[in-house]
């Protein structure tokens, strides 16, 4: 029989970390030895091998180097990860070689086939806009998911050759028009109810096309986080996005 991993949730009484705890428990190749939360001593994390970390965008960046210094590999779903954070992490990695870190914008599957989609179909369409919507307890906005997707879509953008979006507005003292993310219009709406939906919408000259994906309940997350959990170990230093192990 392959030994089980040894799995710590960091956020374990929050939303998320309450159903990965679960998930855990459930997973016949996997052993929950800790769980975590706000203002608790991690210490050795229980002596995981792997550490699911669930809390918020102040507390992440010093719980995950937290785990590098102990040799934890880490699972992480919380937000707020930008290009300075991730560069910090890049170099706490390099002192311990071994230790992989997944930084996952979303973990369900639908959402990574949603972004893989509309970063293919990103230099065929003249227009784009991402729409976002979740429920008004989430502290940041536009979500990661949002935030990554626009990242693709500009990355396909330029090496189509293709300029700024088309956008005639000269006045929105209020900010109607949403955020740019690199050059892609993003809007976030925050409504009682939902859990996390998303839709990428393009637009050509006759035509539309609009990539939407929907997360009802946060169990559709959970495949996805037991996958990051499996393959980390074989991922050292630092991966952005969960579909790097899903080939996607």
């Amino acid at each position: 029989m392959t030994e089980r991993i040894k799995v710590a949730v960091i956020g374990a009484s929050g939303r998320m970390g309450s159903q990965a705890v679960q998930a855990v428990q459930e997973a016949d190749d996997l052993e929950l030895v800790g769980t975590f939360d706000d203002g608790d001593d991690l210490g050795d994390l229980a002596g995981a091998q792997v550490a699911i970390e669930l809390t918020v965008p102040s507390a992440s960046p010093q719980n995950i180097a937290h785990c590098v210094e102990q040799g934890v590999h880490a699972v992480v779903g919380t937000t707020g990860w930008d290009d300075d954070r991730l560069a910090t992490l890049e170099k706490q990695l390099a002192q311990r070689p071994e230790v992989g870190v997944l930084i996952a914008p979303n973990f369900a599957i639908g959402a990574l086939l949603m972004m893989s989609f509309a970063q293919q179909a990103a230099r065929f369409y003249e227009s784009v806009e991402v729409v976002e919507t979740h429920h008004p307890d989430k502290v940041d906005a536009p979500s990661g998911t949002a935030a990554r997707t626009a990242r693709l879509i500009g990355e396909a953008r330029r090496d189509a050759g293709l300029g700024a979006v088309p956008d005639a507005t000269e006045h929105d003292p209020d900010g109607a028009r949403g955020a740019l993310v690199d050059g892609v219009p993003v809007h976030a709406m925050r409504l009682r109810g939902r859990v996390a939906h998303q839709e990428v919408n393009f637009g050509g000259v006759g035509e539309a096309l609009t990539i939407r994906h929907d997360s009802f309940d946060r169990i559709s997350f959970m495949p996805g986080v037991l996958a990051g959990v499996r393959g980390v170990s074989d991922h050292p230093g630092l991966t952005v996005g969960l579909e790097r192990y899903l080939g996607l």
